[in-house]
């Protein structure tokens, strides 16, 4: 099992999730509370977010390192392109 985090420095972080995830759950599955979410891809993988007081915590899981690098991508992605305003940095630590 290939896995990452990114922590992202946001106190915006359950508008963020909120966002990211409902955009997500119009083509996958997708769930959400204030403090906690998550999504998965089919074939690729999943990334749970759960939020912080100062922060947007990203964990990203998948059967191989090819399908960890599409869902970083995607999830960190459009993260950014969401919060352009706070111009995020996502940054993906493989553990």
């Amino acid at each position: 099992m290939a896995t990452s985090e990114a922590r992202v420095a946001t106190t915006r972080g359950t508008r963020y999730m909120s966002q990211l995830l409902k955009h997500f759950s119009h083509k996958t599955e997708a769930e959400w509370t204030d403090e906690r979410g998550s999504v998965t891809f089919a074939d690729l993988g999943t990334c749970t977010l759960v939020v912080e007081p100062e922060a947007l915590v990203l964990r990203a899981e998948s059967a191989n390192d090819e399908g960890l690098g599409r869902v970083e991508q995607v999830v960190g992605g459009h993260l950014v392109r969401f919060a352009t305003r706070d111009e995020l940095t996502v940054s993906w630590t493989r553990t």
